[in-house]
């Protein structure tokens, strides 16, 4: 059975995968009109063949190797047979088998899903609410409208798929970037803005929405399940009208579903069994995915800062030339590439009763000049009087070295003052020099960045995996002030532990 399945798909990766292809785009097409049966030559005529068509025997020919393989069903074509002896001469009609079904269905979501670009979609969420409310107010009533329960039911899960499949496909994205890595420095900085924009205004939204819709889903939680049951019920009605027990049975499945949709509307938005909400790991990857985009610029500034590589460099040339709309662009761009343009103003030995030469004058035009052996041989001249003495650059190393020692003395002894393995109120901490302060505040974005709620505890590893950090809320009340070189650090204070990770 798994080889006749394989078999489906055999046609994509086969000589002839164009033509497979094209057939069955017709009979896809075919079978949308409810042409359901289709004979050779109509399939020809239907087919929007790109250059020269193929022969009807090359395409009888396709026809049964995709028959052979599962994709299509055939059958005598009696209709084209008044005769007996016609009868018995090869003639088929064609179909789409229920594998060759499958197999479309399956092509068509992978191009989809390849052609579909995630985004979070503010829209959704104000969808989700007005929904819920409707939903509430139906509720509310003595006998509910259950047609209009159903409908409001199906339209709020399907904006709420809609919704996280995207959310998902989104933040997928936004850790891959690999948009930055063909851009320009130009081309990120705008994209980083708007990226920027783009999440805060979703995440005030959805801030704003999930609190009252939390409130609808609680509101909603006493009769939802009486709805759920009416709304499976009458799914059920057209799944088995005349079969009682089938009924009952294709009820509880219905039901079923339904339950577990609403469950992951629920949780999407409101803890269940001590989770967190969805929303709340949307919110904190999405503030994550800030830092991350600043830090993909800052490599990208940091490669195009550095030293040039060649090889970078001839691919970009390469691309230039490829772009010239004519030989003589393309001509002057290598000229200005490879220093190809006339340089007569070279400080070469030229004879005492040799007239001057403009720096434009071509080589082709210009009077010969005498090169010296050593140029042509090593490309270079040696310079006159004696070579310059080699320069000892001993003391400016020794200072060097001095410098990172001493910044890494300031960073060990920053390490060993915050990373004591205790529970230290921020209030405590009191003044931090520079280095200390720079490590205390490393420390702290990686824990925030993980914050659902500013209640939340946080207890991470930190990204270099050396370091653990517990960071626990106190009071809304309290306050905490850390004095800095570059001025006073405050705000609600905490419970800060720092120790060597395991």
């Amino acid at each position: 059975m798994k080889e006749k399945h394989a078999s489906l798909f055999r046609h994509v990766t086969a000589d002839k995968a164009v033509l497979y292809r094209k057939i069955l785009d017709i009979f896809a097409d075919a079978r949308a009109n409810y042409s359901l049966q289709l004979r050779p030559d109509e399939v020809w005529e239907r087919g929007d063949w790109e250059g020269e068509p193929p022969s009807i025997d090359e395409l009888r020919s396709a026809l049964q190797r995709l028959t052979e393989w599962g994709n299509l069903d055939r059958q005598h074509d009696t209709v084209r047979s008044p005769t007996l002896a016609d009868y018995y001469v090869a003639k088929y009609i064609y179909a789409l088998s229920e594998g060759g079904e499958a197999t479309e269905t399956a092509l068509q979501v992978f191009a989809r899903a390849l052609k579909h670009k995630a985004e979070l979609q503010s829209v959704a969420l104000e969808d989700i609410d007005t929904r819920l409310i409707a939903l509430r107010l139906l509720s509310d009533t003595a006998s509910p409208d259950i047609a209009k329960v159903h409908e409001a039911l199906r339209d709020l899960l399907s904006r709420f798929e809609g919704l996280a499949e995207n959310a998902r496909g989104f933040m997928a994205d936004v850790s891959r970037g690999m948009e930055l890595q063909r851009s320009d420095v130009a081309t990120v900085a705008k994209y980083k803005g708007q990226l920027i924009g783009y999440i805060e205004r979703f995440l005030g939204d959805l801030v704003r929405r999930s609190d009252a819709i939390g409130r609808s889903i609680e509101a909603l939680s006493p009769s939802i399940e009486s709805l759920l049951w009416q709304v499976a019920a009458r799914e059920a009605y057209d799944a088995a009208p005349d079969d009682e027990a089938r009924r009952t049975d294709a009820t509880a499945s219905k039901w079923s579903e339904w339950r577990a949709k609403w469950k992951g509307l629920r949780s999407w938005f409101m803890s269940v069994d001590g989770e967190v909400p969805q929303a709340d790991l949307l919110r904190s990857r999405a503030r994550a995915a800030i830092p991350q985009l600043i830090g993909a610029i800052s490599s990208l500034n940091e490669r195009r800062s550095g030293r040039s590589n060649r090889t970078m460099d001839f691919r970009t040339l390469a691309y230039w030339f490829a772009d010239c709309a004519s030989d003589s662009e393309a001509h002057r761009l290598a000229r200005a590439a490879f220093a190809l343009n006339p340089a007569r103003h070279l400080s070469l030995t030229q004879s005492e009763d040799a007239a001057p030469v403009p720096a434009h004058t071509r080589w082709a035009d210009a009077p010969g000049l005498p090169v010296n052996p050593r140029l042509r041989e090593y490309g270079e001249v040696a310079p006159r009087g004696p070579l310059p003495r080699v320069r000892d650059r001993s003391a400016e190393r020794a200072s060097l070295a001095a410098q990172f020692a001493a910044e890494s003395r300031q960073v060990e002894a920053a390490r060993l003052r915050l990373c004591t393995g205790k529970a230290t109120r921020l209030s405590d901490l009191g003044q931090l020099n520079r280095q200390e302060f720079d490590l205390f505040l490393a420390l702290l974005g990686e824990a925030i960045a993980e914050q659902a709620n500013p209640d939340e505890v946080i207890e991470r590893n930190t990204a270099d995996g050396l370091l653990r950090i517990r960071l626990q809320p106190l009071g809304a009340d309290t306050w905490a002030s850390i004095d800095t070189p570059g001025g006073t650090f405050s705000g609600r204070d905490h419970l800060l532990t720092i120790s060597e990770s395991l």
